[in-house]
């Protein structure tokens, strides 16, 4: 038989735009399968010139879905240019506005996006295997995850006015103090959060044996993982230090400054794709590949921080006796963090600190640059930027969670594909 490809663009159900060809060779067995990001974005290029201060608005337009995450990784990085330590509690609220985003964005991504796969079947009909197929199959399932997105998408919008590109976070901290209502509100809808996030657990737990084919081939490879811990090496998305893991789960580099990331990390491109691809620079291309996101965050830590989510990782924990490294178990470790995210929020409302007006350091640009590293829902991200004496961005760069992943996905839809793809099948 001739060479053939097979193009399936526009890849659906992702947070983005991107395609996937599949190129086999004369007997039609797969010879090698590309990821493209096939849409030019030039943020890096458009933001110079502007004054350092727009930037974490800009930069929250890099994602409708995790703009807050964008927006705490660019504000972090103003902070370090203006050259202040913001008020501890502006980092406190800054942390909790990141958690909702992970609450709304992980709930998107396993009941909008994933969870037709899981309980109608990879095989069944696509016209039905969506969320409304969802609905029809398992409503409470459905209305357990537009609440549990709602209600994270609320959360934001209490603190920063906007569900979607706020511009609460700014350099130096936060435009304005959290109320004592405000605070009630959320609190009050938690135990309802926690309720559904325990209960899809639970059902996702008992149904992982009838996808061993899946999660045996679904860019199940070893790779390094990377990701921010805390000082005490429990789970981390606001602040902490970058760690660097191996399939064995032996640690190879811990305590990384974000601020010197182009120490350890390096970037190349690659003719097929927008998208850069980075690499742990010790090790080299590719044996530097490395994931980053909820699989590598629970792979890395010590500890998880919360009593309820701290037993489910503990059994997370138990699927592999390295690293756990099938990316198919991403859908698990997003339920886990949903739930550490209800449960570290919930901790930090109660803190009587929680109210205090100082939420905001103001000063001019001091430093000729700065990097500010955040955990977004899909994984690391790390902005830098550099600035003249008026404050102008005369460079700027980023690394996201998919230019952090892009080779393991690559080579995560070639081992999917080698595995189910033969021929004209």
């Amino acid at each position: 038989m001739p060479r053939q490809t097979i193009v399936i663009d526009p890849v659906t159900r992702i947070e983005g735009h991107s395609k996937i060809s599949i190129h086999l060779d004369e007997q039609g067995h797969v010879e090698e399968a590309y990821f493209h990001v096939g849409q030019f974005r030039g943020f890096e290029k458009f933001c110079e010139g502007r004054p350092f201060y727009e930037m974490p608005s800009l930069m929250a337009r890099i994602c409708g879905i995790c703009p807050v995450s964008h927006l705490i990784a660019s504000a972090k990085a103003c902070d370090a240019i203006l050259a202040v330590r913001i008020p501890e509690n502006a980092a406190r609220l800054r942390t909790i506005l990141n958690l909702a985003q992970i609450v709304q964005s992980h709930a998107l991504s396993f009941f909008y996006l994933s969870s037709a796969d899981l309980l109608l079947g990879m095989d069944s009909d696509p016209a039905r295997r969506n969320i409304f197929g969802v609905m029809q199959a398992n409503p409470e399932m459905a209305r357990d995850g537009i609440r549990l997105r709602q209600f994270g998408q609320q959360i934001i919008e209490g603190l920063a006015g906007k569900r979607i590109h706020p511009s609460w976070v700014v350099p130096g901290g936060v435009n304005e103090p959290l109320t004592a209502e405000r605070r009630d509100h959320i609190l009050q809808g938690i135990p309802e959060a926690i309720a559904i996030a325990v209960r899809t657990l639970d059902w996702f737990k008992t149904e992982m044996e009838r996808f061993r084919e899946e999660i045996r081939t679904f860019a199940n490879f070893p790779t390094l993982f990377m990701g921010l811990v805390g000082a005490d090496g429990g789970l981390e998305y606001y602040d902490g230090k970058l760690r660097f893991l191996d399939a064995g789960g032996h640690i190879v580099a811990d305590g990384l400054d974000g601020a010197a990331y182009d120490q350890y990390i390096a970037e190349i491109a690659h003719p097929w794709t927008y998208l850069k691809t980075s690499y742990y620079k010790p090790l080299g291309y590719p044996d530097g590949v490395y994931r980053v996101g909820p699989l590598a965050r629970l792979n890395l830590i010590d500890h998880c921080g919360t009593p309820r989510a701290g037993q489910e990782w503990a059994e997370f924990r138990e699927l592999d006796r390295g690293a756990v490294l099938s990316s198919f178990y991403f859908h698990y470790a997003r339920l886990i963090e949903i739930l550490y995210a209800l449960e570290k929020m919930e901790q930090l409302l109660h803190d009587p600190d929680i109210l205090d007006t100082n939420v905001r350091a103001h000063a001019r640009a001091n430093n000729a640059e700065g990097v500010g590293v955040a955990e977004a829902p899909r994984g690391t991200l790390i902005h830098h930027y550099k600035v003249d004496r008026d404050g102008l961005i005369t460079w700027a760069n980023l690394i996201i969670a998919t230019g952090h992943n892009n080779a393991a996905m690559n080579r995560g839809v070639l081992q999917v594909a080698r595995h189910f793809v033969h021929g004209n099948k």
